[in-house]
């Protein structure tokens, strides 16, 4: 299988390097949240849904550089990211062939998912990754950008996300950018739509990561 990454990150974009340091910087103060509101043990067995095959970039795969019980630590990817059980000793890659994540019922004790729910597709095809998750995990811990924050990170564009969807996917195709106007690739989600896609049942834990005194990122944790 190749390890060649699906570009997620833009990665030739002029201001990639900073947008890379920017995320970084998110992306641990993220994790520190899970760490202090999820709490795992050494024994707890913990799925990130979503690591990448990119090894160029600092923010990548930042769960496994810093998660401290890698033995218990269980990667999937639609992609092939087998390299990460030679770079974090401990940690196991399995990858996930189609929509459905290849694990049992309650499998896991923690399900982490960083950065993944915009990309899976419409409304509907989001509601369905995140009912697997809660499948396969008795406790959930999901990020995912906030569509109300002026910069969108993928395209590294300002403002124009604030349209209506098919008019933002029509400008994007129309400056080159095929990949981020089909929904498939980019579906962003408001705090509302966000917890909407949960089952009434569920109580969740809304966070809001704020840049520059903006809310840029959404944490949803809780229990199944």
């Amino acid at each position: 299988m190749s390890s060649k990454a699906i570009d997620y990150f833009s990665t030739g974009h002029p201001l990639r390097g900073l947008a890379s340091r920017i995320s970084y910087r998110v992306r641990r103060r993220i994790f520190d949240l899970f760490m202090e509101v999820m709490a795992p043990t050494p024994s707890c067995r913990v799925l990130d849904v979503g690591v990448t095959p990119d090894r160029t970039l600092i923010e990548s795969n930042f769960f496994e550089r810093f998660y401290p019980y890698k033995r218990q630590l269980i990667t999937t990817s639609i992609e092939d990211a087998s390299f990460l059980e030679k770079e974090y000793p401990g940690c196991l890659f399995i990858q996930a062939g189609g929509e459905a994540l290849p694990f049992i019922d309650d499998a896991f004790d923690i399900v982490f998912c960083s950065a993944v729910l915009e990309h899976v597709g419409d409304y509907a095809r989001q509601r369905d990754f995140v009912n697997e998750l809660l499948r396969v995990s008795r406790h959930f811990f999901i990020t995912t950008p906030n569509r109300q924050f002026p910069l969108e990170f993928h395209t590294i564009l300002p403002f124009i996300h604030w349209l209506p969807q098919h008019i933002h996917q029509v400008i994007l195709g129309s400056i080159g950018l095929e990949f981020w106007s089909r929904t498939e690739n980019l579906n962003l989600l408001t705090p509302g739509r966000l917890i909407d896609l949960f089952p009434p049942r569920v109580e969740i834990s809304l966070y809001k990561y704020r840049l520059l005194g903006l809310p840029s990122n959404l944490v949803v944790w809780g229990n199944c």
